[in-house]
């Protein structure tokens, strides 16, 4: 039986990755990377659209790309309103909210809109969004905060936990949606669910810094010193807003954005380095700790994923504190180019049915 061909579209903020699929197995990719000067041109992210598609097309023709031949399209999903987790076929309210970045202006939020465009050039291919970060399965309980004003939203890495949850649930010869698993992505952002029965159920918000910090956020703070220091008239909102997303964590703490140098730093016998890193450990252990208390301690398994689960000895000060609840299945690195394409295979193969964006 002649593969299925399947494109997938990845806009970032300063780069939109390509790639094309066959079935499973990867048969060209590129990353075009878009200078600050070039992006400088637009006011707004949304008016990189037809600059970023043009660039795609480019690419493809290139390398010889038929696009008569491609079977559907993936694009990375953007900052619409919150959904639940599945696969959207493109239709023009789902335009619309990425137009109109209803919940934030983001790269990711012209993925859908390019890959429609793209889509309308083929035969018969439709244009889809898989898994954006606003993916939205907490259970009612975990919204309540102690203020009215203040409620909980569910903003993380639904992509790839949910990409990795699979891969583990396969590799049980199981469902993904008969497990309980927690899985901690540990990236730029860290994100830490409890994955209940195919839903996550509990979810820290990556984005605005909520839970353990990280290379570039501040994680959960004292709420009455963030206050104070809010209403000191030293720092601007802006400001503010940087300190927690951005300058926080280890680049507050240390000075850069990656973990590796830290590590690198700690294994030289640089006693902060090593503190510093134990910490961004300790916390991640305990948010696990506590997201396997919303699971009412039926665990079947935790997976560590993302870059920073290269890293051998958080992986192991991580399991000394928490291997006890379930095995630990470490999934380094990320790949939201495989989990998108296999999101459409599984479109393609009547095994995931797409959810009408209403």
């Amino acid at each position: 039986m002649k593969p299925y061909k399947i494109l997938v579209i990845n806009p970032g903020s300063t780069s939109t990755k390509i790639a094309v699929f066959e079935d499973e197995k990867i048969v060209f990719a590129d990353n075009i990377k878009h200078t600050t000067e070039e992006l400088s041109m637009f006011g707004y992210i949304i008016y990189q659209h037809e600059f970023r598609k043009k660039l795609i097309l480019q690419k493809l023709k290139e390398a010889n790309i038929d696009l008569s031949q491609i079977d559907i399209i993936v694009g990375r999903g953007g900052l619409v309103k919150p959904i639940l987790s599945g696969a959207y076929e493109v239709n023009d309210r789902l335009k619309e909210d990425l137009m109109k970045g209803v919940q934030g202006e983001h790269a990711s939020n012209l993925g859908g809109l390019i890959a429609d465009d793209i889509a309308k050039l083929t035969l018969n291919a439709k244009a889809y969004i898989v898994d954006p970060v606003v993916v939205d399965e907490l259970q009612d309980v975990a919204r309540i905060t102690g203020h009215p004003d203040i409620p909980r939203t569910s903003i993380f890495h639904p992509l790839n936990q949910k990409s990795v949850a699979r891969r583990f649930a396969k590799s049980l010869g199981k469902k993904y949606e008969n497990l309980n698993l927690i899985v901690a992505h540990l990236g730029g952002g860290i994100s830490i669910g409890a994955h209940c029965k195919g839903k996550v159920i509990d979810v820290n918000n990556a984005l605005d810094g909520e839970g353990p910090f990280s290379p570039e956020r501040a994680g959960s703070l004292p709420a009455g010193a963030l206050v104070k220091l809010c209403f000191s008239n030293r720092y601007t909102y802006d400001e503010v807003k940087k300190m927690l997303v951005g300058n926080g964590g280890l680049v507050a703490l240390m000075g850069t954005n990656e973990a590796r140098d830290v590590e690198i730093q700690a294994d030289k016998g640089d006693e902060r380095a090593r503190l510093i890193q134990d910490a961004m450990c300790y916390q991640i252990g305990k948010s696990i700790g506590a997201m396997a208390a919303v699971l009412k301690g039926k665990v079947d398994g935790i997976i560590l994923t993302g870059g920073i689960a290269h890293n051998k000895y958080l992986c192991s000060y991580i399991d000394e504190m928490v291997g006890f609840i379930a095995p630990i299945q470490v999934y380094p690195g990320e790949d939201e180019m495989t989990a998108l394409a296999t999101n459409g295979l599984m479109i393609l193969n009547g095994e995931l049915k797409p959810i009408i964006y209403e």
